[in-house]
Parts: structure tokens; sequence; C-alpha cells
């Protein structure tokens, strides 16, 4: 089981404080059992919100698929027309 980050735990207790005032601000109640309820519905939208965060990269990379080899194609380069030589045609004198 992988450890949490730190960034997990900061918004884990972020999210578990915010929620709670939030909760008994809204709720108003003062009793002790709708405190108790208040306190556990914010544990459990903590948890959430610290599960939901990223957790840290894989250390080592993933095994890449071997790669297959491409076709190599051989190519040669059209001569350019200084390089062309025609062949020298000769007139018979007659």
């Amino acid at each position: 089981m992988p450890r949490p980050t730190v960034a997990q735990f900061a918004y884990g207790s972020c999210a578990v404080i915010l929620s709670t005032l939030a909760l008994l601000l809204l709720s108003g109640t003062s009793s002790g059992a709708g405190v108790a309820v208040v306190a556990v519905v914010a544990l459990a939208l903590g948890l959430v919100v610290a599960v939901r965060v990223p957790g840290p990269a894989s250390r080592r990379p993933a095994a890449a698929p071997p790669a297959t080899p491409l076709p190599v194609r051989a190519t040669v380069p059209s001569p350019s027309r200084e390089q062309v030589r025609e062949p020298v045609h000769e007139r018979a004198a007659s």
C-alpha cells in the first residue's frame, strides 16, 4: 500500500477543516449529536479529497514496447544537368 504524499495530507486536512466550519455555520447545530454528524461528514469528505489527489509518478519509467525497425529506403540523388554528360556524336566528314 503506497504512503500518502504531503499534498494528499495537505488537501485532506484543508478539506476537513473548511468543510467542518462550513457545515457547522450552515446547519446552525449546537447539539452534540449534530456536531458529531458534521465531524463524520467532514472527515469522509477530507478522505475523498485526499484519495482523489494524484499520487507521485512512478520512479521507474514504464517499459517501452520494442521498436519495430522501419524500412530503409536507399535514395540516390538525381544528377544535375552539369553532371550529366551526353555522348558527343561526331559527324562524319565527307
